[in-house]
C-alpha cells in the first residue's frame, strides 16, 4: 500500500495543500447541522453514535463491527483511504473516529489540529453545499488491531502491574469523587489524572501543546514512553483525544478503555478510591 499522505496530526495548510488528492477521504464528525454551516471542501460528514455500542448504564463501548461496517461504507471508506478527521468539540470526536478505525486496523489516519475552529479562523476555505453523495463500499469492520481496546477485565489483572499506569483524563472533580457521574464516584486504584483539556493549546484554536510540553505534563504524572498507557474518561470521548496525543508523541502502547468510568463506576465489584 502507498505510503501516508499526511502525518498524525496535520496542520490545515498541509491538509488544504493535498484537498483533492486522490486516495484522500477527509471527514468532518460535527452534527449536521455545524457541518452545514460550513465544512471543509468535500469532507463527508459521519454520525458520531455510529461509533457507540450503548449498554446502559454503560454508555462507551466500541460499537459491534457490523454497526462499524455499515457506517463506514456509507461513507465510502475503503481500507487503502486515507482519513484526515476533526470536529468543532475539541476534537474528542474526531479522535474517537480515529482510535475506531486504529482498532480496526486502518493505518492511514490523520487528525486536523485545531480541528473546525483552526481551520475557519485561520482563512482556509469553507463550503456550505454538502458535497456529491459518496459511493457507499462494502467495508469490512473487523477488530484485528484489539490491543488498542482496553476492557475492565484487563485492567483488573493489571492493577499492581508497574509497567502499566491507567490514566483518567476527567475533571479533578470527576477523578476525586466530587462529581459523581455514575453509581460510584472516584478513580481506579493506582489512576493519575490529567484533564484532557490540558493537551491543548488554548491560544492557538486548541491545537495540542507542543510535543515537549506534552511529555513534560505527562511526565510529571509518571506516564512515560516505557510504560503501557490505558486511558479513560467518562465513555471515551475525551481519552480517545488523549489516546492520539500519546500516539503522536510515539508512546508505543496505548490503550484506550472504551467502557470507562461508565463501565467501572457502574459496577458494584470494582475497586475504587477517591
Amino acid at each position: 500500500m502507498p505510503d501516508a499522505l499526511l502525518p498524525l496530526v496535520v496542520e490545515p495548510a498541509a491538509l488544504e495543500a493535498v484537498l483533492g488528492t486522490d486516495g484522500l477521504l477527509v471527514v468532518d464528525v460535527n452534527d449536521p447541522q455545524r457541518y452545514a454551516q460550513g465544512h471543509v471542501p468535500g469532507a463527508v460528514n459521519f454520525t458520531y453514535a455510529a461509533l457507540i455500542g450503548a449498554q446502559p448504564p454503560v454508555m462507551g463501548l466500541i460499537a459491534p463491527e457490523e454497526q462499524l461496517g455499515a457506517a463506514l461504507s456509507a461513507i465510502g471508506l475503503t481500507p487503502d483511504l486515507h482519513v484526515a478527521a476533526y470536529d468543532g468539540e475539541g476534537n474528542g470526536r474526531a479522535s474517537r473516529l480515529l482510535w475506531t478505525l486504529d482498532a480496526l486496523g486502518h493505518t492511514r489516519l490523520s487528525l486536523l489540529d485545531g480541528g473546525s475552529g483552526a481551520w475557519t479562523e485561520e482563512g482556509h476555505p469553507v463550503e456550505t453545499d454538502p458535497p456529491p453523495p459518496p459511493t457507499p463500499s462494502k467495508y469490512r469492520a473487523h477488530l484485528s488491531n484489539a490491543a488498542v481496546i482496553a476492557s475492565k477485565g484487563y485492567i483488573l489483572e493489571h492493577l499492581d502491574d508497574p509497567d502499566v499506569i491507567v490514566l483518567d483524563v476527567r475533571s479533578a472533580a470527576e477523578y476525586a469523587g466530587e462529581d459523581v457521574r455514575a453509581a460510584r464516584g472516584g478513580h481506579i486504584p493506582g489512576a493519575v489524572n490529567m484533564d484532557w483539556t490540558l493537551a491543548m493549546d488554548r491560544g492557538r484554536n486548541l491545537r495540542f501543546l507542543p510535543p515537549a510540553e506534552l511529555a513534560a505534563l505527562l511526565a510529571e504524572r509518571g506516564v512515560t514512553r516505557d510504560k503501557e498507557v490505558i486511558a479513560h474518561c467518562q465513555t471515551h470521548h475525551r481519552s480517545a483525544h488523549t489516546c492520539w496525543v500519546l500516539k503522536s508523541l510515539g508512546f508505543p502502547r496505548v490503550r484506550g478503555y472504551d467502557g470507562s468510568w461508565s463501565d467501572w463506576g457502574n459496577d458494584p465489584d470494582t475497586p475504587i478510591e477517591s
